[in-house]
C-alpha cells in the first residue's frame, strides 16, 4: 500500500467523527429526561461521593438486572460526583462514546472484510461506509442523547472490542500461537462478555455474534490446522460461545412458555407475553423501516401509545410482520455461503434483538434498542458501494450523499433534542394519544406559563384514557395555576387513581409538589383533605394492592397528618407502613420527618418499634442487592445512622418535651 493510500482511511475516519460530533453539538445543550430521573440521583444518594464508603454504596446501588449495571454507574463519576448535576457533562461523555464506538466499529468491520479475503483498499473503504452510516444515523441520537442510555452504549463498546480480541486470538492459534491465541479469545469472549453485561444485560449476546461470525465467515474460510490448535478452539468456542448462548436462549423460551401458560405480567403491563410476542415482529419491522428509511423526526421517548396486537390479524400488520421477519432470518441462513456479509447483518440484527425484543416483558417499543444490532446493517451497503468496477460515478455520488444526507438529517434531530421546550412540543405532536408525552409537554407549558394550554391539551386526552393518573394529576396542577380545581377535577383524580395499575413515584413526586400548596390555601378546592382522599382510593386500588405501593401512599397518608398536626395518627401510619416492608432506610426517613416538624418523641418511637420488627428486614434480592447489603453491612452503615438520628431526635426531645416548637436541627432525611 502507497503512503497516500496508508493515510487516506485514517484521515476520512477522522472527518467522519468531525462530521458526526458537528452534527451532535445541538443536542449536547437538551436536558434530563423520563429515567434519568429515576437513575441519575443516586449519585447523591447517600452524600457527595468523595470518599471510598460512599464511592461503593453508589456502585452497588443499581438495581436494574441482577448485575444492577455497575460499569454504567461507574462512568456516570466522569460527568458528576453529587446530585443535582448539569446534564451537559453526561451528553459530553455520551458523545465521545459514540465516537469511540465509531472508531470500534470501523476496526471490526476492516476484520471481517480481510477475513472475507477482499483487497485491502475494497475492505476499508467499505468498513468505513459501514461505519459512517452507523455513526451519523439519526435513529441513534435517541440513545446518544439520552443519558440513561449509555448503559445501551457501552455494551457496543464490549461487544466489539470482545469480538476483535477474539478475532485476534484466533489467528493467533491458527499460526500455532497456543498460549496467546488462548488468552486473546477467553479474554475477548468471557472478560469482555462479563463487562458487557456489567453495563446491561443484552452485553451478555456477545458470544452469540461470535458463534454467527464463526459459522457465516470463518468456518468455511478459515480453521486452525493444528490438531492440538484446533482443540483449543472448539473448547473455547463450547464454554464462552455455545453454552452461554444455549442458556440465554433456554431463558427466553422458558420465560415464554411461562408466561402463556400462567399469563402475565398482570398488573404491570396492559398486555399479555402472548401478545407482546406477537406484537413484536411489528416493532421489529418499524424498526427496519427506521433504519433503512430514516427521517429528521421520530416519536422520540415516549411510545406508550404502541397498540399491541391481541390476535394473528389485528391489527392486520401482524401476520405479515412475523411473516417478513421469519423471511428474513431464513433467507439469511440460505445467503450464508453467496452472501456472507448480507447474512451475517440481518442475523446479526435480530440476535442483537432477542433479549429486549422477544419474551421478557419489557415495555414494547424503544428506538435505542438498536443501538448495538444495527452495528453490521449497513455494511453490506458499503461493500457494494466500494466494489467501483461498475457504475463508478452513481456509486462515487452515493457515497458522499448518503453520509451527508444523514449527518444533516442527524443535526436536524439534535437540534430538536437540545431544545427541551421544542423537544416536548414535536413529540407530543408526533404522538398525540401518548399519555406521558402529552403529560411531558403539559409540564413545560406549565413551566412555561402556559397553563390553559396544558389544561385544554389534559383534558382532550383524559377523556378517552381516563386511567392514565398522570394526566389527571398534572390537570389538578394546571388548574391550581388558573384559579383552582373543581369538583369535576378531583373526581377524574379519584377514577384513574381507582383503576391505575402502576403510579411508580409519579403521584409522590406529584404529592410532594402539591401538599404545601394545600396546605397553604393557594389553590381554591385543593385541601389537604382531598390529596387524603386520593390516597385512601390508591389504598383501595386492587391494582395496588401490593406492598410497595400500599406502604409508599401509607407512608404519604401520614405526611397528611403531621400537616395537619396529629402526630400519633402519622405515627400510627408510619408504623403501619413499616410492617408492610420492614426496610431501615424507611424507618429513618419517617422517623426523621416526624422530628424535623417537631416531633422527636414520636420519632423516637418510630425507631423503638423498628428495632421489635428488625428481625424481619427482607433479604437482598439475589445478584448486585445482595452485594450492596454487604457492603452496608461491612461499613456499619444502618447502625451508625440510627445512632446518629437518635442521638438528634434525643436532643430535640429534652429541649422541646411538649412537642410545640418545631425543630429545625433534625435532618429530614438520612445521609
Amino acid at each position: 500500500m502507497t503512503v497516500h493510500n496508508r493515510f487516506l482511511f485514517p484521515i476520512l475516519l477522522v472527518c467522519t467523527l468531525l462530521l458526526a460530533g458537528w452534527a451532535y453539538v445541538p443536542g449536547l445543550h437538551g436536558g434530563f429526561l423520563f429515567d434519568d430521573f429515576a437513575n441519575l440521583p443516586a449519585l447523591g444518594a447517600t452524600g457527595p461521593i468523595d470518599n471510598w464508603p460512599t464511592f461503593w454504596r453508589y456502585l452497588t446501588s443499581g438495581t436494574a438486572d441482577p448485575t444492577g449495571r455497575p460499569l454504567t454507574l461507574l462512568t456516570f463519576l466522569l460527568d458528576a460526583h453529587n446530585w443535582p448535576a448539569a446534564p451537559y457533562p453526561f451528553k459530553r461523555t455520551s458523545l465521545i462514546l459514540h465516537l469511540l464506538n465509531g472508531v470500534l466499529l470501523y476496526a471490526l468491520l476492516t476484520k471481517l472484510g480481510r477475513l472475507l479475503d477482499l483487497d485491502e483498499r475494497h475492505c476499508k473503504l467499505a468498513a468505513l461506509l459501514g461505519a459512517a452510516l452507523w455513526l451519523l444515523h439519526p435513529l441513534l441520537v435517541s440513545a446518544t442523547l439520552y443519558i440513561v442510555q449509555r448503559e445501551a452504549m457501552l455494551p457496543a463498546t464490549c461487544v466489539m472490542a470482545g469480538l476483535l480480541l477474539w478475532l485476534h486470538g484466533r489467528q493467533q492459534l491458527i499460526k500455532g500461537q497456543l498460549k496467546a491465541g488462548t488468552l486473546w479469545s477467553v479474554l475477548g469472549l468471557g472478560g469482555f462478555t462479563l463487562l458487557g453485561v456489567l453495563a446491561k444485560a443484552n452485553g451478555a449476546l456477545l458470544p452469540l455474534y461470535a458463534l454467527l461470525i464463526e459459522v457465516i465467515v470463518l468456518a468455511p474460510r478459515q480453521l486452525p490446522t493444528i490438531t492440538t490448535a484446533r482443540r483449543l478452539h472448539r473448547a473455547i468456542m463450547l464454554v464462552f460461545g455455545i453454552v452461554p448462548a444455549t442458556a440465554i436462549l433456554i431463558y427466553l423460551l422458558y420465560i415464554g412458555a411461562h408466561g402463556l401458560w400462567v399469563g402475565g405480567p398482570e398488573g404491570i403491563r396492559p398486555w399479555s407475553i402472548g401478545q407482546r410476542l406477537l406484537t413484536e415482529p411489528r416493532v421489529l419491522m418499524d424498526y427496519l423501516k427506521l433504519l433503512w428509511l430514516p427521517r429528521p423526526l421520530s416519536s422520540g421517548l415516549f411510545n406508550d401509545q404502541y397498540a399491541a396486537s391481541t390476535s394473528w390479524l389485528h391489527p392486520d400488520t401482524t401476520l405479515p410482520a412475523l411473516l417478513a421477519v421469519l423471511a428474513l432470518i431464513a433467507a439469511a441462513w440460505h445467503w450464508r455461503k453467496r452472501h456472507p456479509a448480507l447474512a451475517l447483518a440481518i442475523l446479526f440484527y435480530f440476535a442483537g434483538q432477542l433479549l429486549e425484543s422477544s419474551s421478557i416483558p419489557l415495555e414494547l417499543y424503544f428506538e435505542h434498542r438498536n443501538y448495538v444490532p444495527a452495528l453490521l446493517m449497513f455494511w453490506p451497503l458499503g461493500l457494494w458501494l466500494a466494489d467501483t468496477r461498475a457504475m463508478r460515478l452513481p456509486k462515487y455520488a452515493l457515497m458522499l450523499v448518503l453520509p451527508l444526507t444523514l449527518t444533516w438529517m442527524t443535526h436536524a434531530r439534535t437540534e430538536v433534542w437540545g431544545n427541551v421546550q421544542t423537544q416536548a412540543s414535536i413529540w407530543a405532536r408526533i404522538n398525540p394519544d401518548s399519555p406521558r408525552a402529552q403529560a411531558n409537554v403539559a409540564q413545560i407549558e406549565m413551566q412555561t406559563d402556559h397553563p390553559r394550554a396544558a389544561i385544554h391539551r389534559l383534558e382532550t386526552l383524559l377523556a378517552a384514557r381516563p386511567d392514565q393518573a398522570q394526566l389527571a394529576f398534572n390537570l389538578v396542577s394546571a388548574r391550581c395555576m388558573t384559579g383552582g380545581v373543581s369538583h369535576a377535577d378531583l373526581a377524574a383524580a379519584q377514577q384513574a387513581m381507582s383503576g391505575s395499575p402502576s403510579t411508580g413515584i409519579l403521584f409522590t413526586h406529584w404529592f410532594e409538589n402539591m401538599l404545601p400548596t394545600a396546605m397553604s390555601g393557594h389553590c381554591p378546592g385543593l385541601t389537604l383533605k382531598s390529596l387524603l382522599d386520593l390516597i385512601n382510593t390508591g389504598l383501595q386500588n386492587p391494582k395496588l394492592s401490593a406492598a410497595g405501593p400500599q406502604q409508599d401512599l401509607t407512608y404519604l397518608r401520614g405526611r397528611i397528618a403531621i400537616a395537619q398536626h396529629q402526630p400519633n395518627e402519622a405515627l400510627t401510619d408510619f408504623t403501619h407502613a413499616l410492617d408492610l416492608q420492614v426496610r431501615p432506610g424507611f424507618a429513618l426517613e419517617a422517623a426523621a420527618n416526624l422530628g424535623a416538624h417537631g416531633y422527636p418523641l414520636q420519632g423516637l418511637l418510630l425507631l423503638n418499634h423498628y428495632r421489635q420488627v428488625q428481625d424481619h428486614v427482607a433479604p437482598p434480592g439475589f445478584g448486585m442487592p445482595m452485594v450492596h447489603a454487604w457492603v452496608l453491612a461491612r461499613e456499619n452503615y444502618w447502625p451508625h445512622e440510627f445512632t446518629h438520628l437518635r442521638h438528634q431526635l434525643s436532643l430535640d426531645a429534652q429541649t422541646d418535651s411538649a412537642n410545640t416548637v418545631p425543630s429545625g436541627s433534625t435532618r429530614s432525611t438520612p445521609r
